[in-house]
């Protein structure tokens, strides 16, 4: 009697004047009815009618049975709808029928067929005879007609790895019950549809009534993805109290949330859109999770790996050591088989081993020449060796580039008479200017100030990773929290058919494959102590081999450049956290970083003398770094920004060509334009001649033709997304000057060794397995989450790990090997003096 007390109480309330006038309660009839499932009535109510209709059903603790509610409703109801109040044993629903829902801008869209599944209650005896009641009135003076229908639900309970059908609409969610297996810790609900629209909202929600399963309250609780074609929700155990959950499906009231258009709508205002039927078709499927020993598995193979890499480093370190020790003791073999006394006798100088180390005394002064003190030349060693091969101390046979003048020894030019006073201005122009150069020419000033330079290129580096990283971990922890707090897993941008959480994490297989990165880094960065280490031993007992040949060492890049690969390891995994369109920089500023650091080092190695400062260089970066963000930000569509990009990508390449052309002896400054009309006048006009510096002039054309193609590609088809355009322009950019490096060093006569081509040929083929897997695109932040979504794919490595997990591991290969590439290229010519390598 109580439970029918409240539609009566509503009525009393709804009716005008039913407070002040009792008698309108009498004149309310009641018609009470005894229902049957799976019956279809047709009935009508008024405002002087109301209709209770009274249903019963078994409830055992051991079963659980789904009951659906479906109204329609004949008659025209926009501005009286009738009122349905469903009254159970713990539990109230009650809807509308035309159902109003509202869209982007407060749209009001109308439904006429409705269908609810009632929260099932639980109970505690082994079976019960529960009673509910379905209420319905209106405030219509007109008969208002409509049908009901209440039936059991078919696959309520979804089973494991069982995939099941339905049919949702706006006004027609569906909810389904799943219990957690014996054993099973994890699963992941997956939900598919041919139909990409209309657009859909799955959500996980914990066993409580009410279930909230329309579009304006689907959000309040659990958690819950947009959908169009693919959805996928990893649910664990310990989330669950009740070791069981609701899958939800709401079909939305408009396709903008899933990148779809808005529809029509009428300009009336606050005049109901009846949509008709949004009817989606989808497939259900949970399926266990992996369990524990992947996640264990997936972690060895990734440390195991890596560390591979440590090991193999380690032996090829001991057989370098080995040989080493061996040539040197074939040499001082060599050098003991004549006597000291028959030596004297032939006419040579007596020969020690210490004299072939070095000579003394060593100051720091000219490392890039020879000096008049050193106490034995490369020539006189090799004169007094007389037909004993002594390969490291030969001369490099200059007769396949005759075509070039043999620059005279620079011996006798010292450090303090450089960059200390104010007329060294024209020294320079007189050496830079030549039409070849050495390397001996570009390497005169003082090593220690050269080795402050390059070391600041580090410091600087190590600084900007502390102050960037700090706050980036910061945010995307707050990221993290907000999604599992809030439930909103449209705020991350995740491969969800292949997010493996742990602990508060939901994709740790995309943070853990971060880890080479890392170590490689590390690993880099210990090859370069120890070369370092080895180099000032040399140093420290003279060895002239160190002082006066093969290219000048600068360590100060290398270990920027280690940096940049382990900061960029850091950073994408903390951009992986929650990857999305906010949070894109972080996984790209050091990729720009290692880009321009590789550029740097090729160029210092031949031009040390005049290679950029770091404060430069990293100003540049950070403008690169501030473009990225703004192209992401307001290029997309923007003709201005695309038009303003390209202009100064431009001015840009053609300020650095000059730049490299002239090896920095030009100025920038009101005089310019004087200057080249003068020049295309005396050269191209007056006299028809080539350019003085031919092999520079081929780089930079070249160098220029790309950039140009690749500013009108970005100004004709505006790339959606614009860091990886920049980031391919860097690429395209360093791998042009490699290519170039390259091809001049065979030409000038030198020659590539074993290791550094085996580190070529491998590097080359890893990035190409890498970029295979880069390209898979198994989600973007440029479209929507549901859009996003539709490229999500299942996992191919140990049933833990990606395409682009994929993609991590190689690309950190390939990252280090390029490094190796760039250590050990310039090997050959350690036994080379400077004022006979070629710079280009």
């Amino acid at each position: 009697m109580l439970a029918l007390e409240l539609p009566l109480v509503l009525l009393l309330l709804a009716v005008p004047g039913a407070g002040a006038f009792p008698e309108a309660l009498a004149a309310k009839n009641i018609s009470q009815k005894e229902a049957e499932f799976d019956k279809n009535y047709t009935d009508f109510v008024n405002s002087e009618l109301l209709n209770i209709y009274t249903f019963n059903h078994t409830v055992m603790r051991n079963r659980t049975e789904g009951v659906r509610v479906t109204v329609n409703v004949l008659s025209e109801q926009k501005k009286t709808p009738l009122l349905f109040v469903v009254r159970q044993k713990e539990a109230v629903v009650s809807f509308q029928v035309p159902l109003i829902l509202r869209g982007l801008f407060q749209r009001k869209y109308l439904y006429q067929n409705v269908s609810r599944t009632l929260c099932q209650p639980p109970t505690k005896s082994e079976s019960e005879m529960q009673f509910f009641y379905v209420d319905v009135s209106t405030l219509s003076a007109r008969n208002a007609s409509y049908q009901l229908q209440v039936t059991r639900v078919e696959n309520f309970v979804l089973r494991t790895s069982e995939q099941f059908s339905f049919n949702a609409t706006a006004a027609q969610p569906q909810y389904f019950k799943y219990v957690f297996p014996e054993g099973v810790d994890s699963v992941i609900v997956k939900v598919t549809s041919r139909m990409a629209f209309p657009c859909s909202v799955i959500s996980v929600q914990d066993i409580l009534c009410p279930v909230y399963d329309l579009d304006n309250n689907v959000a309040f609780i659990g958690m819950y993805q947009t959908m169009t074609k693919k959805a996928a929700i990893t649910v664990q155990k310990k989330d669950f109290p009740s070791n069981s959950f609701y899958v939800v499906v709401v079909v939305k009231t408009e396709d903008e949330a899933c990148g779809g258009p808005l529809p029509y709508y009428p300009l009336t205002k606050d005049e109901p859109v009846d949509q008709g039927s949004r009817q989606k078709v989808l497939d259900v499927m949970v399926s266990p999770a992996i369990t524990s020993e992947v996640y264990v598995s997936a972690m060895l193979f990734c440390l195991g790996i890596f560390l591979s890499f440590y090991l193999l480093t380690l032996l090829i370190a001991c057989c370098e050591t080995w040989r080493q020790q061996k040539k040197r003791k074939r040499l001082l073999a060599a050098m003991d088989t004549p006597t000291t006394d028959t030596a004297s006798l032939l006419g040579h100088p007596r020969i020690t081993p210490d004299s072939l180390l070095g000579h003394p005394p060593y100051h720091g002064y000219s490392y890039g020449s020879l000096e008049n003190s050193s106490t034995l030349s490369t020539e006189g060693i090799t004169e007094s060796m007389g037909s004993t091969d002594i390969s490291g101390y030969t001369e490099r046979s200059l007769e396949n580039v005759t075509s070039r003048p043999r620059l005279d020894s620079l011996s006798s030019v010292e450090e303090d008479e450089y960059d200390t006073l104010a007329d060294i201005d024209s020294d320079k122009n007189v050496i830079r200017t030549k039409q070849y150069l050495y390397v001996a020419d570009l390497a005169r000033k003082d090593k220690r100030v050269l080795r402050k330079k390059y070391q600041i290129y580090f410091w600087n580096i190590a600084t900007i990773a502390v102050f960037y990283a700090l706050p980036v971990v910061q945010l995307v922890i707050t990221y993290q929290t907000v999604v599992n707090v809030t439930g909103n897993q449209d705020i991350c941008y995740y491969n969800f058919l292949c997010a493996h959480p742990l602990g508060n994490l939901s994709a740790f297989n995309n943070i853990l494959s971060n880890l080479g990165y890392v170590l490689l880094g590390l690993l880099f960065l210990l090859i370069i102590l120890q070369r370092e280490i080895n180099y000032n031993r040399a140093l420290m007992r003279n060895d002239m081999q160190a002082l006066e040949c093969g290219i000048p060492k600068h360590f100060g890049l290398f270990y920027a450049m280690g940096t940049a690969l382990m900061m960029e390891g850091l950073l994408s995994a903390c951009y992986h956290v929650c990857p999305n369109y906010t949070n894109f920089q972080f996984d790209t500023s050091f990729m720009y970083m290692i880009a321009g650091l590789c550029m740097l080092k090729l160029y210092q190695k031949r031009h040390p003398d005049i290679n950029a400062s770091a404060y430069s260089a990293y100003a540049c970066l950070a403008i690169v770094i501030f473009f990225s963000v703004i192209g992401v930000v307001f290029g997309k569509g923007n003709m201005m920004f695309w038009i303003f990009f390209s202009i100064i990508h431009i001015i840009a390449t053609l300020l650095l060509s000059t730049q490299l052309y002239y090896m920095g002896r030009w100025k920038f400054d009101s005089g310019i334009p004087r200057r080249i009309m003068h020049m295309l006048y005396t050269d191209c006009i007056r006299q028809c001649s080539g350019p003085m510096y031919v092999d520079r002039m081929v780089l930079l054309v070249m160098g220029n033709i790309i950039n140009w193609s690749l500013a009108a590609y970005g100004l004709i088809v505006q790339p959606n997304d614009f860091a990886s355009y920049l980031l391919a322009i860097g690429i395209c950019n360093l791998l042009l000057y490699f290519a170039f490096y390259i091809i001049m060093k065979l030409r000038s006569g030198e020659c590539i060794k074993l290791i550094p081509l085996l580190c070529i040929i491998f590097t080359s083929v890893v990035w190409g397995f890498a970029l295979f897997f880069f390209f898979q695109g198994l989600s973007t932040w440029q479209k929507t989450p549901a859009e996003s979504r539709q490229h999500n794919r299942d996992c191919i490595l140990l049933s833990f790990f990606d395409d682009h997990d994929i993609w991590h591991f190689l690309s950190s290969i390939a990252m280090f090997g390029s490094f190796l590439v760039l250590l050990t290229l310039d090997d050959d010519l350690d036994c080379i003096q400077r004022d006979k390598i070629y710079v280009f």
